[in-house]
Formats: structure tokens, C-alpha cells, sequence
């Protein structure tokens, strides 16, 4: 990754809370005045809210059949299950996919359905429900093929499906296109004309919602909690905003990871990953499960993570960690791919000005795996901060995959761009896209001069948002508590992050594997450990500034042999004054 030095400054976003709204939310809780400040600037707002915010309960998940179309899903997989007809699960190869087809397969056996499951491979079937794969469902005697994660805009797989008698129920969470897909049912709390009130589910949770109906109309309402724990996996691994049911969703299912009574295939990962009985956080998933879930599609094949997951009887334990090593395995080659992309990338930006002068990147190679290069986008996001598609070329076809910036919408820019695609798809952050390798140089041509008319030099500057000013006096237990109970932390409940200043180094500052800053930082009376991660760059400054310094950061718990103490996770020094 690049040196902190190499790079612009980070701008300061300071968030206002309105301070009459926090001094009534104060009034009517008993809320740590700097937890309910973070509870404002969130839109939080009233008591009630408070209470579902901070508390969330399973009861507070809305009416399933309220979503179009999943009446019509539950009745066919009902006459389905009744008549022993076989129905099929269509995943997709990534977290969400993975978690989506796993929990409606065990729901579906759990029923006693003639059930079975398909993932595409990534190399050999791309992405998507495609015509080929209900062939071959069909050719297996599916009678009812219940896409996950996938299909809002599989129009060809939903006509085929239907010339073929097979009825398709999709259960998606990707922006569908003007048309909806011929399909049984169409289950997208997107679409149009559904009054759904959670719009942003991720596509395990939506399959959840078909979930929580069988439940409910199969008289086993308890069996829903056992379905949570993988949700909250695929939720929190889509980066879909954790408010509403999402934020149900992602705490309840972290406070199951965090339990036992696993299921051996969950215990195996859990348990490669060292996580097995400690308590699990949305950074654990994001950067310890997810990426081993994902490496499965990514670099072989994503049935070894499905597989591994729906693994529950205890006979099949050596079974599970050896899918569990194999995955471990997987994602080290994932890694070493991984890197290897992103320097030859990175090279690309910094030594070519036709790609490299503009407000977006576009860069493509031979023989890139294309089972990274969506994280190789994101990185190249997070290093130069401007939108970034990467593109692995294999002879006459290019497989890409784009990330974004806030102000920037990418299907939007792929929208304008359509004639050059032989496929894409995806949302305003994220998308991927398959196109004729001869158009490459018209796509970067024409996405990087939508890009350089549409963002100003203020989007392209990397900023850090701000919550608010903490004095070091004011951390106390009521305000890690408080903390505590506002995660999980992510998309749309960002990490708190707070401002102090000045401090002064109490001790020499030490640099931790040639990377880090371990400081000791004092105001007034009060002293805290701080990290400055990944600022070994910026030793000679914090030593030059030592007696005035200004400090953002969030805050972290440790727990060690029994001591329990809170340290400052600095994001960014400045000089005091």
C-alpha cells in the first residue's frame, strides 16, 4: 500500500449535531451525552427509535408477505414440497451468495423438499442466472428453480425457465432494469412497484424474508433465529447499510457467532480463523470469514464454501476442517494473486498519464486472475481515491469489476456506456461487466471523460469523517458501554469517529514491525495508549510535534489476561495549535 506520505492531505469532515435535538434526546434517555450526539448525526432521533436502535429484537423484522410477489414463492415451494417435485437453489459465488443459497437449502430440507443447490464457477459460467445453467436444472428434473442473490435481470434464463415448464422464483436485491424478468415471482424489495419499507437488504436478506415466511406459514416461527448467524455473514460481508433489518440481522447474528451450538461446518470455519468462542465483531467477518468464504469462488470453486456451511452433522467433522484448511489454503493463493495484480495496477496509474491523469482509472492485463479483481479495484480506490475498474482480459473477451467513490455512480456510468458491454450489471458502488476485449480503449475513453466532467478536485480528496470532539476526560465506562451497544459498525453506522487535542507524547514513540506508531499520549490528567496504524511514515513528525498534538481516532476495548483497557485507533495526526 502506498506511504501516507505519497499521499494528500485527509480532510476533516466535521459532523454538527444539532444541539437541541440532542439536548431533548438527553432529557427523555439516559444516554452518555456523546453516544446520543453519535445517535443524532445518525438520524436517530427519538426514544423509541433509540430502543430499536440499540436493543434490536427479531420481533422488529416487518411482515414477509408485505414484500411482491413472496406469496406467490411460498405457495409454489409449498405445492412443490407436497408433490416431491425437485427444486433447485441458484446461487451466486460470492459471501451474499453463498449465505443466500445455504440458508434457503436447509430451510428447504429442514421442510423435507427434494432440494439441491448450484453456484456458478466464476471461470466457466460467469456471473448471473444464465439460459445454460436452467438447462442443465432442468435436464436434473428441477421443477422450481429459486434464484438467490442473483436474476433481476436474467430476462433469458426467466423466458428459457419458462419454455422449458420450469417455474423461476428470483429473490434478488440488485436494481432491476426497466423490465422485470418473466418469472413466477419476482421478490426484489426494489422493484418499483413493491411498498417494501426496508429497500436495502442485502440478497441474503432477502432470502431470508422467504425464510422467515415458511417459517411462519409452516408453524416453526423458533427455527428463524438458527438462520441469522449466516445472514448476519452475508449482510454485513455486501457492505449494504446496517440500519433497519439489516442492523436486526447483523447484531443478532453476531451475538450467535459469538455463542455455541454451532453447526460443524460453521465451527470448522470459525474455528480455522481463531474465532471459535470469542466475540465477533463486523471486522471479523469483513477480514477474517468473508475473505475465506469469497476465496472458495474467487480462486477454485465457490461449492467449497457452501458445502463447508451446510455441513451439520457432528460424523462429518474431519470432513469440515478439511474444507476449512482447504479454504484457509485457497485464500492465501488469493492473497499472493492479489498482490501481484495490484502492483502491476498500480504501476499502470503512476507511469502512464493516459491512464493515471484522469479522475477515474481504468486498467486492464493478461492473465489477471479475475477472481481478484474486484478487490484490486477497491484498493486502487482506497490508494489513488477516484472511482477504478480492472479488467482481466482472456483472448477476445474482458471480465471487469468496478468500485466507487460517494459522489460518483457507476452502474450510472456503465449505463452510458451499455453499447460497448456484451453484459453488465450492479448498483452505484459496485459492478461488473463483461466486454469485447477490442472495445477496452473505448471504454476507458469514454468512462474517464464522464468522470473528469463530473467530479470536481474537492471529490477526488480523501476525507474522514468526523463525529465529534472528545476530550480525553470524557471517556469513561458509560461511554464504552454506550459504544459497545451501537455496533455492529459499518455502511450507514459508521465507527465513531472522534477528534482530541492537544495531547503530548508521555514516552518516546516506538515503531511496531516497521509500519506502525505505538504511542503514550497524555492530556491533562488522563493517559491512553494509541496506535497509529499503517504511520510509520510520520514518525519524524509526531517526535517533531511532540508537546502539541491533534488526534483522530476511534475507540477500541482489549482484553488481556483478565485486564480490560481502551486504547486510542489513531486514523490521522496533526500538529497541535
Amino acid at each position: 500500500m502506498a506511504q501516507r506520505a505519497n499521499r494528500p492531505p485527509l480532510v476533516w469532515d466535521h459532523q454538527t449535531a444539532n444541539e437541541d435535538t440532542v439536548t431533548k434526546l438527553l432529557s427523555e434517555t439516559t444516554l452518555d451525552p456523546v453516544v446520543a450526539q453519535l445517535l443524532v448525526l445518525r438520524g436517530i432521533t427519538d426514544p423509541e427509535e433509540v430502543k430499536g436502535f440499540l436493543y434490536p429484537d427479531l420481533a422488529h423484522l416487518h411482515d414477509p408477505f408485505s414484500l411482491q410477489d413472496l406469496p406467490l414463492a411460498v405457495d409454489r415451494l409449498q405445492q412443490a414440497i407436497t408433490r416431491g417435485e425437485r427444486i433447485a437453489i441458484h446461487g451466486d459465488y460470492d459471501v451474499d451468495g453463498v449465505t443466500s443459497t445455504v440458508i434457503l437449502r436447509r430451510m428447504l430440507d429442514l421442510l423435507g423438499a427434494d432440494a439441491i443447490h448450484f453456484i456458478p464457477d466464476r471461470l466457466r459460467d460467469g456471473y448471473g442466472l444464465e439460459p445454460t445453467a436452467v438447462d442443465s436444472l432442468a435436464a436434473q428434473h428441477v421443477r422450481v428453480i429459486v434464484s438467490a442473490d442473483c436474476g433481476i435481470r436474467s430476462h433469458e434464463a426467466a423466458i428459457r425457465a419458462r419454455e422449458l415448464g420450469v417455474d423461476l422464483i428470483v429473490t434478488d436485491h440488485h436494481e432491476p432494469q426497466g423490465t422485470l424478468p418473466p418469472a413466477k415471482a419476482v421478490i426484489n424489495p426494489k422493484r418499483p412497484d413493491c411498498s417494501y419499507p426496508d429497500k436495502n437488504l442485502a440478497g441474503v436478506g432477502v432470502a431470508l424474508k422467504l425464510v422467515q415466511a415458511l417459517c411462519e406459514r409452516t408453524n416453526h416461527a423458533k427455527w428463524l433465529s438458527g438462520f441469522i448467524k449466516l445472514a448476519a455473514l452475508g449482510t454485513i460481508a455486501d457492505i449494504v447499510p446496517l440500519r433497519g433489518e439489516n442492523r436486526v440481522i447483523a447484531k443478532l447474528g453476531l451475538e450467535h457467532l459469538s455463542g455455541t451450538g454451532h453447526a460443524v461446518g460453521l465451527r470448522a470455519l470459525l474455528e480455522s480463523t481463531g474465532l471459535l468462542g470469542q466475540t465477533v465483531t463486523s471486522f471479523h467477518v469483513a477480514f477474517r470469514l468473508a475473505p475465506r468464504i469469497n476465496a472458495a469462488g474467487r480462486m477454485s470453486s465457490p461449492d467449497l464454501a457452501s458445502k463447508l456451511l451446510l455441513l451439520t452433522d457432528e460424523k462429518s467433522t474431519a470432513e469440515a476442517e478439511t474444507l476449512a484448511a482447504t479454504l484457509e489454503g485457497e485464500n492465501e493463493r488469493r492473497q499472493e494473486e492479489e498482490a501481484e495484480i495490484l502492483s502491476e495496477a498500480r504501476r499502470q496509474v503512476e507511469t502512464n498519464p493516459s491512464i493515471g491523469a484522469h479522475a477515474m482509472v481504468v486498467v486492464w492485463g493478461n492473465n489477471w486472475h479475475r477472481g481478484v479483481i474486484g478487490i484490486v479495484a477497491s484498493k486502487l480506490v482506497e490508494l489513488f481515491h477516484r472511482p477504478a475498474i480492472v479488467l482481466a482480459i482472456d483472448d477476445d473477451v474482458a471480465y471487469g469489476s468496478g468500485r466507487s467513490i460517494p459522489n460518483f455512480d457507476l452502474l450510472r456510468a456503465l449505463e452510458g456506456c451499455a453499447d460497448l458491454f456484451t453484459r453488465f450489471g450492479g448498483h452505484r458502488h459496485a459492478a461488473g461487466m463483461t466486454i469485447p476485449t477490442q472495445q477496452l480503449k473505448s471504454l476507458r475513453h469514454r468512462l474517464t471523460k464522464m468522470a473528469d466532467e463530473t467530479l470536481e478536485p474537492d471529490d477526488l480528496a480523501p476525507r474522514l469523517r468526523v463525529d465529534c470532539h472528545l476530550p480525553l476526560a470524557a471517556i469513561n465506562k458509560e461511554l464504552v458501554e454506550g459504544l459497545r451497544l451501537m455496533e455492529p459498525f459499518g455502511a450507514g453506522n459508521p465507527r465513531p469517529m472522534f477528534y482530541t487535542g492537544p495531547v503530548e507524547l508521555a514516552q518516546p514513540l516506538k515503531v511496531i514491525k516497521e509500519r506502525h506508531l505505538a504511542l503514550s499520549v497524555r492530556q491533562g490528567k488522563r493517559l491512553f495508549r494509541a496506535i497509529g496504524w499503517r504511520m510509520a511514515d510520520r514518525a519524524e513528525f509526531v517526535r517533531k510535534n511532540a508537546n502539541s498534538l491533534n488526534l483522530a481516532f476511534n475507540l477500541s476495548e482489549n482484553f488481556f489476561r483478565g485486564q480490560h483497557t481502551v486504547e486510542l485507533s489513531v486514523a490521522d495526526i496533526r500538529a497541535g495549535g
